[in-house]
C-alpha cells in the first residue's frame, strides 16, 4: 500500500512513523525546503518530535504529486484554516475517487464549514475520512497505548483505515457519525483553552472538572442541534478527546490558556507556542454557530470574549458562576 502524507508537523510525522514501521510505502510531504534538508540530514523532526528517529523507509519529498498520484490514500495533517488552500493546489493532481483521511480538528472561519464540507466544495468526487480522538502525537511517537476513532460516509474506506492504522499501540474504532466526530474534535479545543486559563489562575480540580463537564454539555447541545448524535460526544472524539486536551502537558490549547491567564496577549501566546492553536480560531466559528442555532454556550462565549474582546478573565469567571440558577439538564 502506498500512502502519502501532507503536513510534516507532529501528528503527520508521528503517523508517518507508525505507518512506515508497518512496512507501508509512506511518503511525507515537507513544504519548507530548509526543513526538508534538515530532516533528510538528521532523520529527526527536532521541532515537533525531538529524539524520535524517522524509519529508514519513510520517504521525504517537497513535491505534492508524490503524495497524491498513485497513492491508496493521502493523509492531510495541516491546520484547519489552511485546508482549503491545500485542496485547491491538489485539484489538478487528483482523479475522481481519490481517498483522503484528515487529522485536523477545527471549523473554517467565515464559512463555518467542517473539513468534510470543504472537501465537498473543492474536491467533490473524493472519498473522505477522519481520524480523531485522544491522541497526542508525542505519546503516539513513543508507542504509548492510544485509542482513536475513524469516521467516513464510505464504510469500506472506514474499515480500510481501521485496519491500516491499527498497531500494538494504536487501537482504532469506527463511528458512523461523521458530523459528530468532526464537531467533537473541533469544539473541545475551545474548552481546553478555558481549562488552561483555569490552571493559569491557580484554580484546582473542582474548577477544571466543572469546565470539562459543562463544556461537553455545550458541545453536545450544539452538535445535536446541527444533526449529530448525542452518543458521539460521550465517546473518543468527544469526552475522550476533551479529557486529554484539557489535562495534558502536550496540549497546545491548554498551554495557550495558561499563558493568557498570566497576562500574555493572544498574538504573544501563539508566537510563544510556535504551533497551531486550533481552539483560538475555532472559537470564532463556534460562537457564530451558537447564535445561528439559538444555542446557549456560555463558556464558549466567555472564552471568545477573553481572546477577542475586552473581557477580563476574573470577570468572566464571576459571570459564569453567577448565571441564573437552572436544572442541570435542559
Amino acid at each position: 500500500m502506498k500512502i502519502g502524507i501532507i503536513g510534516a508537523g507532529s501528528w503527520g510525522t508521528a503517523l508517518g512513523i507508525a505507518l512506515a514501521e508497518k512496512d507501508f510505502d509512506v511518503t511525507l510531504y515537507v513544504r519548507n525546503p530548509e526543513k526538508l534538508k534538515e530532516l533528510e540530514r538528521t532523520r529527526e523532526n527536532h521541532h515537533y518530535l525531538p529524539g524520535r528517529i524517522l524509519p529508514a523507509n519513510l520517504k521525504l519529498t517537497s513535491t505534492q504529486q508524490e503524495v497524491v498520484i498513485g497513492c491508496s490514500f493521502t493523509l492531510l495533517a495541516v491546520p484547519t484554516q489552511q485546508v482549503r488552500k491545500v485542496l485547491v493546489s491538489l485539484q489538478s493532481m487528483t482523479e475522481p475517487g481519490h481517498c483522503f483521511v484528515n487529522v485536523a480538528k477545527g471549523l473554517e472561519n467565515g464559512t463555518l464549514l467542517r473539513i468534510s464540507e470543504i472537501f465537498k466544495e473543492e474536491l467533490p468526487e473524493s472519498v473522505y475520512g477522519i481520524l480523531s480522538g485522544p491522541s497526542h502525537a508525542e505519546e503516539v511517537a513513543k508507542k504509548m497505548p492510544t485509542t482513536i476513532t475513524v469516521a467516513s460516509t464510505d464504510s469500506a474506506f472506514a474499515q480500510l483505515l481501521q485496519e491500516t492504522f491499527t498497531t500494538e499501540f494504536l487501537r482504532i474504532y469506527r463511528n458512523d457519525d461523521l458530523m459528530g466526530v468532526e464537531l467533537g474534535g473541533a469544539l473541545k479545543n475551545v474548552i481546553a483553552i478555558g481549562a488552561g486559563i483555569s490552571d493559569g489562575l491557580g484554580y484546582g480540580d473542582n474548577t477544571k472538572a466543572a469546565l470539562m463537564n459543562r463544556g461537553i454539555v455545550e458541545i453536545t447541545r450544539l452538535g445535536e442541534a446541527m444533526g449529530a448524535l448525542r452518543n458521539t460526544f460521550l465517546g473518543l472524539s468527544g469526552m475522550g478527546d476533551l479529557i486529554v486536551t484539557c489535562m495534558s502537558k502536550h496540549s497546545r490549547n491548554r498551554r495557550a490558556g495558561i499563558l493568557l491567564a498570566k497576562g500574555m496577549s493572544l498574538e504573544e501566546t501563539i508566537q510563544k507556542i510556535g504551533m497551531a492553536v486550533e481552539g483560538a480560531e475555532t472559537v470564532k466559528s463556534a460562537v457564530e454557530l451558537a447564535h445561528q442555532y439559538g444555542i446557549e454556550m456560555p463558556i464558549t462565549e466567555e472564552i471568545y470574549g477573553v481572546l477577542y474582546g475586552s473581557e477580563d478573565v476574573s470577570r468572566s469567571v464571576y459571570k459564569l458562576m453567577m448565571r441564573d440558577s437552572k436544572p442541570e439538564w435542559d
